[in-house]
């Protein structure tokens, strides 16, 4: 049996996600008048989840606001790395956090988006959750930095306790600064529990708001295998993620300007690269996908303090 060339797989692989993609609906498009709200739970998901559409955004004449959950400062792996330590202590972890803040803003300047639009919250990097179901009222610290309040000083509200209270006020605030039109925030269906945890503080505010219908989502830890195949191909439409099969998919039709912006801001984030530079490039494709429901119906306990189809991450993705 003869080998399948590579060239061929690749191309089978390209006219099956044109069909997926090509029975999804379009995304209604990005007005100038639009403001425009992206919720990330860490330095690099601004660019991975929508960098596409903030660079065509910005282009349109839209305004654009990114709010950072964290800092980042909870991936020893990528401490050990970058820092060439075995083990990194508190101090190592907040230098990690301080120097994605950087890699953040650096990415935001790629895509458009200007200073005063830029939001650091500063909450701890995978105790976001714990934040908003255990810790609402009381103090939770970092067991990767030692912090138990915002200890940045770019954060909007440095010295605020890491509690759900605090955590919910500094977001609240923002969102009343920005009034966005549009919010683009995770799913909980996404496996990282600060994406999770992200999403239901997106879902709180604007419920009690009453702008609820404002806030479309995205997935980025989607499953091991998503996407495929991995590496840069541009070309290629994005398919649905495997943990979010049971949402109604919209794709957001990227231009080789605006692909190529994403790509670019991507490449800021130089601590990620170190990492996971091949699967951090899966995510620049022709297009990207939005859901206008968090959840399906069923799966109402993935909005709640419930387990939501638990799935132990690998080391590169608990990192994104």
């Amino acid at each position: 049996m003869h080998p399948v060339p590579i060239l061929a797989v690749l191309a089978a692989l390209a006219g099956a996600t044109a069909a997926t993609a090509q029975a999804l609906p379009p995304m209604p498009p990005v007005e100038a008048s639009d403001r425009i709200l992206i919720v990330s739970p860490h330095p690099d998901d601004e660019s991975l989840c929508c960098g596409g559409l903030i660079a065509e955004a910005r282009r349109a004449g839209a305004q654009v606001a990114i709010v950072w959950v964290t800092s980042g400062g909870g991936f020893r792996l990528d401490a050990m790395v970058v820092q060439r330590k075995a083990r990194p202590k508190y101090a190592d972890m907040r230098a990690l956090a301080r120097r994605r803040i950087d890699e953040a803003q650096n990415a935001a300047q790629v895509l458009g988006v200007e200073a005063n639009g830029l939001y650091f919250l500063g909450y701890p990097d995978r105790g976001v959750l714990a934040l908003l179901l255990d810790h609402y009222e009381s103090p939770y610290r970092s067991k990767y930095t030692g912090a138990d309040a915002v200890p940045w000083e770019q954060a909007l509200n440095p010295g605020s306790p890491y509690d759900g209270a605090s955590l919910e006020r500094d977001f609240a605030l923002v969102v009343e600064r920005v009034r966005p039109t549009l919010v683009l925030a995770p799913s909980p269906y996404d496996a990282h529990p600060d994406h999770r945890a992200s999403g239901i503080l997106a879902m709180r505010i604007f419920g009690t708001r009453g702008e609820i219908d404002r806030v479309n989502y995205w997935i980025v830890h989607g499953g091991r295998a998503w996407p495929t195949p991995r590496g840069l191909h541009p070309a290629l439409p994005q398919t649905p993620p495997p943990r979010g099969r049971s949402l109604p998919w919209m794709q957001f039709a990227l231009d080789s300007e605006a692909r190529e912006a994403k790509r670019l801001a991507l490449r800021m984030h130089e601590t990620q690269l170190k990492v996971m530079g091949r699967k951090m490039m899966s995510y620049v494709r022709s297009t990207e996908l939005y859901s206008p429901l968090p959840v399906a119906e069923a799966d109402r306990r993935c909005i709640e303090a419930l387990p939501c189809h638990p799935e132990e991450l690998s080391r590169e993705e608990a990192a994104l």
